[in-house]
């Protein structure tokens, strides 16, 4: 097929990619007929899965435009994915034009797409870098170039730690980038998971598991724990779906995502 403008020359197009084919299923359009096709036979054995990352997609931006509303300007998204349309900085940027957001994601396709979309927009950039190494992340170029860590900034997770196993302890894997932020700073998390997760994965636990890279659940209990040093804001941590739902709007009560967002308190 005849490559797209916002196609880099360096990206394959004719071999899926998981960043395309989970831009395909929050509604996106940097995809092509091959990730398509992929999207369909994993939609097919797991049919919430789409359904679960469009509402983890919609709890992003309901959390971008609360935290704009209480005066964050600046945003940090790792594990951000491809930033297409409706992503962090649209919202940010709405709401607030001296925004700025930095995504960083370990998957170079997404961060070739995300370089291609975000070209002509200085107030926004993606890099390739790995959770597990929060320094690398907090002292890159274009983390040092658009975030202040002197004022608050949101830090956002979502969709990630659900990857890092308690071996690698997540908990202390998010002090380390809270230990960075000051005080008024904003952490927004979502994590696949349910109010309680039975010794045995529930059936859905398995459909997802089957469709992404190992997938660590965990219970309101567990999430709420890696809040630790911040106050959660209500409605505290919930499924995605529920929180700050906009008016009129159903929750889906198959979908097993949970998610929270908290401030930072001042040191004692």
């Amino acid at each position: 097929m005849e490559r797209p403008r916002w196609a880099p020359s360096e990206v394959d197009i004719d071999t899926p990619s998981i960043a395309r084919v989970y831009d395909y299923w929050i509604g996106g359009t940097h995809n092509f007929p091959v990730d398509r096709a992929l999207a369909s036979r994993v939609s097919d054995a797991n049919p919430v899965l789409a359904r679960t990352l469009r509402a983890n997609r919609a709890f992003l931006r309901r959390a971008v435009r609360e935290l704009s509303a209480l005066g964050i300007r600046q945003f940090l998204d790792i594990g951000s994915g491809i930033p297409a349309e409706g992503n962090v900085h649209d919202v940010a940027l709405a709401a607030h034009p001296d925004s700025t957001v930095v995504y960083v994601d370990i998957d170079p396709v997404a961060v070739a797409h995300g370089r291609a979309i975000l070209a002509d927009e200085p107030r926004a950039a993606v890099f390739q870098g790995d959770l597990h190494k929060p320094r690398e992340i907090l002292d890159a170029q274009d983390t040092r170039r658009l975030i202040d860590f002197d004022r608050p900034v949101a830090l956002i997770l979502a969709a990630v730690l659900h990857f890092v196993p308690d071996g690698d302890d997540p908990r202390a894997l998010v002090e380390q980038y809270t230990d960075r932020l000051v005080p008024g700073s904003h952490l927004v998390i979502s994590h696949a998971g349910a109010e309680t997760v039975p010794r045995t994965a529930p059936e859905a636990a398995e459909r997802y598991r089957g469709a992404v890279s190992e997938v660590i659940w965990r219970d309101t209990a567990e999430l709420t724990a890696l809040f630790a040093g911040h106050s959660l804001l209500a409605p505290g941590v919930v499924r995605a779906p529920a929180w700050r739902p906009e008016p009129g709007e159903q929750p889906d009560p198959e979908l097993a995502m949970l998610a929270g967002v908290a401030v930072k308190a001042p040191a004692r």
